[in-house]
């Protein structure tokens, strides 16, 4: 089905990144899915499969994801540039931190989707909410599979205790009117990401939003309740008008692991109070151990603070400071210049 730009996402944020010359001899078009060295795309009526490459691109930033905004010739189709994002997720390649890889841009909306099994994990759940605190997206968490347990309840408690503002669904994902709600956050021309370990039912989730199978769904183990990748592209998804459709869903291979790297304002965000308490530390460099006059130990003795949060809170900011730093290295040797042998 063609869109029209706005139906596509198509906000002042991008036309006002447009010369007045360009729109000549080009036109925008938003990235709908990733392939290797190809990117289907959709603009102003049309939708076609071209090249990836883009002329003189800056770092590793500077390539097509799912959800970006290109500006395309007219003819030729090729890219001539990427449009500034509003939001971009990306994480360090697995096996090689030393590359990036995006996961998707422009984003609205962030899903955290997980279920009510043993795949639910407070750890895994706060690592998403800090990448979205630091992208700066709303983040949903999405529990699933709320019809195959006895007290689905507690497993929303134990998600909302994470922080005060943050929303939560509980849904039976086979279930339309069920996941009816979620289509609050996916009107005409918003985008909405979906992120969660495979086989917590995303794929099942995405259908029952469209009003389609079309995704291909797999069943998990049940050894263990993990499930095979099923879906294998990031892709992009027109929501039915059957519930308040109009907006798109970027569907992402399940990612059971995040490394941290340059998201201290995300894990500032995420844990603040916790922050807030260090400022009452008696010195400024304190390590919040064994320190005198450590506000984080009173806390955890007068338990206004839960010792399990807080190593959770250590864990992912040393994470950060040591990711970060490699990260500051790598950039820093490749910036030299080559040296003549």
């Amino acid at each position: 089905m063609r869109s029209t730009l706005v139906q596509l996402g198509w906000k002042p944020f991008f036309r006002d990144q447009l010369k007045p010359d360009e729109s000549l001899g080009c036109q925008p078009a938003r990235v709908m899915s990733v392939h290797r060295g190809m990117v289907t795309v959709s603009g102003e009526g049309f939708e076609e499969s071209i090249s990836s490459s883009v002329p003189m691109a800056d770092g590793p930033e500077g390539r097509p994801t799912v959800g970006d905004w290109l500006l395309i010739e007219r003819q030729s189709l090729a890219i001539q540039r990427i449009l500034g994002r509003t939001s971009l997720f990306k994480r360090p390649a697995p096996g090689d931190e030393r590359r990036v890889q995006l996961i998707a841009a422009n984003v609205d909306t962030l899903f955290v989707v997980t279920s009510c099994d043993q795949d639910f994990n407070v750890a895994r759940l706060e690592r998403y909410l800090v990448l979205a605190h630091e992208v700066g997206v709303r983040p949903v968490v999405v529990l699933t599979k709320a019809d195959l347990v006895d007290n689905p309840a507690t497993f929303v408690a134990a998600a909302k205790s994470l922080h005060p503002q943050l929303h939560v669904e509980l849904v039976n994902g086979l279930n339309g009117r069920s996941v009816a709600a979620l289509a609050t956050f996916c009107r005409a021309g918003e985008t909405v990401a979906l992120v969660g370990s495979s086989g917590v039912g995303k794929s099942t989730l995405v259908n029952t939003l469209k009003g389609s199978d079309t995704i291909a769904t797999q069943a998990v183990r049940e050894s263990d309740g993990k499930g095979l990748h099923t879906t294998t592209v990031r892709e992009m998804h027109r929501l039915g008008g059957g519930l308040g459709g109009g907006g798109w869903l970027i569907d992402t291979p399940g990612m059971r692991e995040l490394q941290m790297s340059d998201v201290s304002s995300g894990v500032t965000e995420m844990f603040d109070d916790i922050v807030v308490t260090t400022l009452d530390c008696r010195f400024t460099n304190c390590g919040h151990t064994d320190e005198p006059g450590c506000a984080i130990q009173a806390g955890i003795l007068d338990r206004t603070l839960d010792p399990a949060r807080i190593a959770r809170w250590r864990k992912l900011r040393d994470e950060d400071a040591a990711s970060t730093a490699t990260a500051s290295v790598q950039r820093s040797r490749r910036a030299r210049p080559n040296r003549p042998r």
